[in-house]
């Protein structure tokens, strides 16, 4: 008998006989091991058998290799399997993969216990007589990375309390000031980007993120620029767009301005000025807020 240790199959387990090369060779994997259990004949050929012992290993490995890969999850495989659900997925799951009845990728929630190999193969199957599509175009890799994704959903939360939107809204309001910054179906300002649809775009765990850190994570169209004419005072606003010969932003008191690069002394990205709520709000009010934020999935006011 040998023993190698090697990533859990999450009791995915798998017997192969092979008992016409006289030898019997058993793979299971539980509890992260594979067990190799191996029984030649005795006698001429079981001595005969000896140096095909390793070859027949060697296929093996070969051809268990990409599930043991795909167990060796790194943080481009979760960040790339993100990527995928968030173009193939999300318009079905939602961003937090609590949009359909009675599954909730953000919680650990499916409709039964599946092993990361059973959801890989609904991923590329899909489910017959039900709205769950195939994925023909999506390899085994890609599929197998968007499992390891939904894997990591549950974690990384600080505030684990559940939220509730009516009171997050109230704390965003009020105690949280962030109309001062953002709108909201057409209540706010226009200086930071609009939430209408951020529930939406934005996983929980994102959301919540951009509270405590908002400088960890600054989406392309919400930077900060600082422009400083040569003659003129310097003025900084979220940019909305950039090229060879100008910079368009909107400044803090709101007002569209554009500048020729060619007037300009210096200009050039800054610090987001959205400040954590880490010292301001408590857990409870995060999590309200990050569930009132989910919520919001309507049409932007212009």
């Amino acid at each position: 008998m040998i023993g190698k240790r090697l990533p859990s199959w999450r009791r995915h387990s798998r017997s192969t006989d092979t008992t016409e090369l006289g030898f019997r060779i058993r793979l299971r994997s539980r509890m992260g091991m594979l067990t190799l259990i191996l029984r030649p004949f005795s006698g001429a050929m079981g001595a005969d058998l000896k140096g095909i012992i390793p070859i027949v290993l060697l296929v093996l490995a070969v051809g268990l290799a990409p599930h043991a890969l795909a167990q060796h999850s790194t943080a481009f495989d979760i960040e790339d399997g993100r990527r995928v659900y968030e173009a193939s997925c999300a318009n079905c799951h939602g961003p937090d993969g609590n949009v359909i009845a009675g599954i909730d990728f953000g919680h650990g929630v499916y409709r039964r216990p599946f092993s990361n190999e059973e959801l890989a193969d609904i991923i590329v199957a899909g489910i017959p007589s039900t709205p769950m599509p195939p994925a023909p175009g999506m390899s085994r890799e890609q599929a197998f990375r968007v499992v390891e994704y939904l894997r990591s959903m549950p974690t990384g939360r600080v505030a684990a309390a559940e939220g509730d939107p009516r009171r997050g809204r109230a704390v965003f309001e009020g105690k949280g000031e962030c109309l001062d910054c953002h709108r909201v179906d057409g209540l706010g300002s226009r200086v930071g980007p609009d939430l209408t649809r951020i529930g939406l775009l934005r996983r929980a765990g994102e959301l919540e993120r951009s509270l405590l850190d908002p400088a960890a994570e600054v989406q392309p169209e919400n930077r900060f620029y600082k422009v400083t004419p040569k003659n003129g005072e310097p003025v900084t606003g979220r940019l909305l767009n950039r090229d060879t010969f100008t910079v368009q932003l909107i400044d803090t008191d709101e007002r569209l301005r554009l500048f020729q690069v060619a007037d300009l002394r210096d200009h050039g990205f800054q610090e987001t000025p959205m400040p954590s709520v880490r010292d301001k709000l408590s857990l409870q009010e995060i999590a309200d807020v990050v569930s009132y934020l989910s919520s919001l999935r309507g049409e932007a006011t212009p």
